[in-house]
């Protein structure tokens, strides 16, 4: 018996009761305080690379690093947003977004840009676009220009791989020089970046969209019965009004067909593979398996589902969530999961574990050869895909955040209530599922680690034999 069988063997299913339903009523905001130390950051991480300006791009698909700092996305437009290392801003805005600026969360000087409005809105710029960025203040200057994309190719300058629009790009050389325009979204997402770890009051906002996606999963869940469809499930997944930061998914049997990616009318059937799906600005949930009560009402050929895909892929989860701690590697990390589940046999190619925030994916520590520290504040997605040839697939992916013993007691003190839902969580985890959280790991949500591989059974959870 290999490793990874050996680690199988330790997977039972069990009849439990479900996990904690604990969405708060409403995110906690974030203070004054937290947007002027995010801001302070920037500001120094741009002294240490020798900027002078900042520009930021936005719109509403990439926009995470301009929200975390204004406090918004721009609806329907692009936007900039221009920071200088004195501290005075600029948001460069187009004609449906220029009514914001004085909304945002740190002061700034707006500046009318209609290049960035919608198609056949009034476009009549008095000068072209080069002359309304001079406004700014950025010609002459060394410039760093954030997009939302971490380039790390290894065969090329990933300082001068860009990912805003031409014509922004070519105005700031224009004003700049091609010399003194740099890529810098390193600044927000990058080894030291600014936006990889959260303070306590970040964590208590992001808690929330945490938690709802948890919920929402855990009633999607429990609504798959024969006959229902996939758009009724799908309403379980989505409520509150709040934005997803992904596309919902809620499909039975083959996904995309004629490139279809939304729930349909499609009705579920015993023996059916079943994907659900859904992410808010601070964590997603997911899970997968096979739309069946037991291991008899699997597809021809598939009844060892749970010993071949299901259990293996519990262990690796098992693994990843009892070694993850404040201080270890990414590629340790890395490391834990391809013991447990080796990528030659079960097919992953993702990094297994990445970091979130207002975006489902931000970045990732977590790769083959990392020596990126694991650090206090990081809101991590347990994000472990396999693929195993004929099988459908499964999946238990939820959201977590690491937490030095500072941290843990700042947040008891600050926010008791979500310390007592941490509370009840980690007991879940380690009473019922039998798995032993290393302190550093808070859930922030009721789902973590919670496997139901056959989704027509409430009662057949996967858990550590003790």
């Amino acid at each position: 018996m290999g490793p990874t069988e050996h680690r199988a063997s330790r997977v039972a299913l069990r009849e439990l009761p479900e996990p904690p339903r604990d969405c708060p009523e409403a995110p906690v905001p974030l203070a004054d305080e937290t947007v002027s130390a995010r801001r302070d950051a920037v500001l120094a991480a741009m002294a240490r690379r020798g900027l002078d300006a900042l520009v930021v791009y936005a719109d509403l698909e990439h926009g995470g690093n301009f929200e975390y700092l204004v406090g918004f996305l721009p609806r329907f437009e692009e936007a900039l947003l221009v920071l200088h290392a004195d501290g005075s801003t600029h948001l460069v805005l187009g004609n449906e977004n220029l009514n914001k600026a004085d909304k945002a969360r740190i002061a700034a000087e707006p500046v009318h840009a209609p290049h960035f409005s919608l198609p056949n809105q009034p476009m009549e710029a008095a000068r072209p676009f080069r002359d309304i960025l001079s406004q700014t203040g950025v010609a002459g200057r060394r410039v760093g220009v954030a997009g939302w994309k971490l380039f790390t190719s290894r065969v090329e300058d990933n300082a001068r791989l860009f990912d805003v629009p031409a014509y922004i790009y070519q105005a700031l050389v224009d004003l700049c020089g091609e010399g003194r325009v740099v890529s810098a979204t390193e600044l927000f997402i990058g080894r030291d970046g600014v936006r990889r770890t959260c303070n306590a009051n970040e964590v208590a906002h992001y808690e929330f969209g945490a938690a709802l996606a948890s919920d929402c999963v855990l009633d999607a869940m429990d609504a798959l019965a024969p006959g229902v469809s996939e758009m009724e499930v799908a309403d379980r997944l989505v409520r509150r009004g709040q934005p997803q930061s992904v596309v919902t998914i809620c499909a039975f049997g083959p996904r995309f067909v004629k490139a279809n990616m939304y729930p349909t009318a499609k009705r579920l059937e015993v023996g059916e593979s079943v994907s659900l799906t859904v992410g808010y600005r601070g964590g997603l949930s997911s899970r997968a398996g096979y739309a069946v009560r037991t291991a008899e009402e699997l597809p021809e050929g598939r009844g060892d589902y749970v010993e071949a895909l299901a259990a293996p892929y519990f262990s690796a989860l098992v693994s990843w969530l009892e070694g993850v701690r404040v201080g270890m590697t990414g590629g340790e990390l890395w490391r834990l999961v391809e013991d447990a589940l080796p990528r030659a046999r079960f097919g992953w190619t993702l990094c297994p574990g990445h970091l979130t925030a207002e975006e489902e994916w931000l970045c990732s520590p977590v790769y083959e050869g990392s020596t990126e520290p694991l650090e206090s504040g990081m809101l991590f997605q347990t994000d472990v895909i396999p693929s195993l040839p004929g099988y459908a697939g499964v999946s238990a992916e939820s959201t977590c955040a690491l937490a030095d013993a500072r941290l843990r007691d700042e947040l008891a003190s600050r926010y008791p209530e979500l310390w007592e839902r941490v509370a009840r969580r980690r007991a879940y985890v380690e009473g019922q599922l039998g798995i032993d959280l290393s302190p550093d790991v808070l859930p922030l949500c009721g789902t973590l680690a919670y496997l139901r591989p056959y989704l027509l059974s409430r009662s057949a959870l996967a858990v550590v034999r003790p």
